[in-house]
């Protein structure tokens, strides 16, 4: 699913060439639930693993190394989160681990680079790429981030995407983000969520939880409704893993979050962040994310919840997050020109005729509606 969303950043600058065909197909992944679904609701033509892989391409978009060696045809390999955040189990030959998405076992195939062309989104990826896979600094090349680009652009808009949530003018909505695997903010649920029931005034805040695709695709989307609506009696709107996140982020008041993505892009909001859990020894010290972890103040068991959220408007200072965002995307709003040329490059075309920019994040459904669909849907 994460994969899915992220590919689409990619392939909507083919989208309104006629020259381009554009097919998609999933790869054998214990991740892949749903992704197929998300895909199929695009319109698009979905081939079967099995046919994929004997058949020749122009182009091989792949946001995952998963039998990314078996297709036949020239790969983009491209980021599927920000910052490079987590790190990998295994230990580089110097022993480090390597960022995920950048060591060798995402990249290479039994001693063979597998891209063609890497796109990252921060110049800071290619120091870490020559410390952990120095065979691929030649095909990288540094594109930017869609999602920087698509929030900054949404941002000064941010009270267009708060009506259409239906909030209230007075109304604060809290965010509550978590990533996947051991150390997310997943694993505190029955710590965190009855909190936000019980200390936050009902009437004053709305409250929202956004959880990695990955969770429901591991344990199902009843299994995730069904833990928040245990532990937070009803009071938390879940957000299904299909829907678009960002313009949920834009709207935020407050984000309380962990070591993912999400809580990264957070920084560009203007929006207090509280990390309610940070698992430094799986987090790359030298991303953006272990800098907000410095900075952002670390939800405490021991005070009530509304006094911590007001120490964390009072501490917010804007430079330190706009320094924190920076490192996210180092061609900010650029993203769109990059990337197309970069993908024309390798299909051997010109590029369409006119200038891309940033697709408009859509409006978001209301939170009221978003409640009310889960509650049909787990039943």
């Amino acid at each position: 699913m994460v994969y899915a969303k992220r590919l689409h950043d990619f392939y909507s600058l083919l989208a309104s060439d006629l020259r381009v065909h554009v097919q998609f197909t999933v790869a054998p992944h214990v991740f892949n639930r749903g992704a197929t679904e998300v895909l199929r609701a695009l319109g698009g033509t979905v081939l079967p693993w099995e046919q994929a892989v004997r058949q020749e391409f122009d182009l091989i978009l792949a946001a995952g190394s998963q039998g990314m060696e078996q297709l036949h045809g020239p790969v983009v390999r491209l980021p599927h989160g920000a910052g490079n955040i987590k790190l990998s189990r295994r230990s580089t030959p110097d022993g480090e681990r390597a960022a995920i998405g950048l060591g060798p076992d995402y990249l290479c195939w039994e001693g063979r680079l597998v891209p063609a062309s890497f796109a990252l989104a921060h110049e800071e990826e290619l120091l870490e790429l020559r410390r952990t896979c120095p065979e691929a600094v030649p095909i990288a090349e540094v594109v930017g981030d869609p999602c920087y680009d698509r929030i900054a652009a949404a941002v000064p808009h941010r009270e267009r995407y708060r009506a259409a949530l239906g909030l209230r003018p007075e109304e604060k909505l809290v965010l509550v983000s978590s990533t996947w695997g051991n150390g997310s903010l997943f694993t505190r649920l029955d710590a965190v969520l009855p909190r936000l029931t019980s200390e936050l005034p009902q009437h004053g805040y709305r409250t929202v939880l956004l959880t990695h695709p990955n969770i429901a695709a591991a344990h199902g989307s009843y299994a995730v409704h069904s833990w928040a609506r245990a532990t937070a009696r009803g009071a938390v709107t879940v957000i299904p893993p299909e829907t678009d996140w960002r313009p949920l982020l834009v709207a935020a008041d407050f984000i309380i979050g962990d070591h993912g993505s999400v809580t990264l892009y957070g920084a560009m909001t203007g929006a207090p962040v509280l990390l309610a859990e940070y698992p430094h020894r799986h987090v790359n010290p030298r991303s953006p994310a272990a800098q907000l972890a410095a900075t952002a103040p670390a939800l405490a068991p021991g005070h009530p919840l509304v006094d911590q959220l007001g120490y964390a408007a009072e501490q917010y200072r804007p430079e330190e997050y706009a320094a924190i965002a920076a490192r996210i995307s180092s061609e900010p709003g650029r993203f769109d020109r990059n990337a197309r040329r970069l993908l024309y490059r390798v299909l051997r075309l010109g590029q369409p005729a006119h200038v891309p920019g940033p697709e408009p994040l859509h409006l978001p459904d209301p939170l009221d509606a978003i409640a009310a669909a889960g509650s049909r849907r787990d039943g």
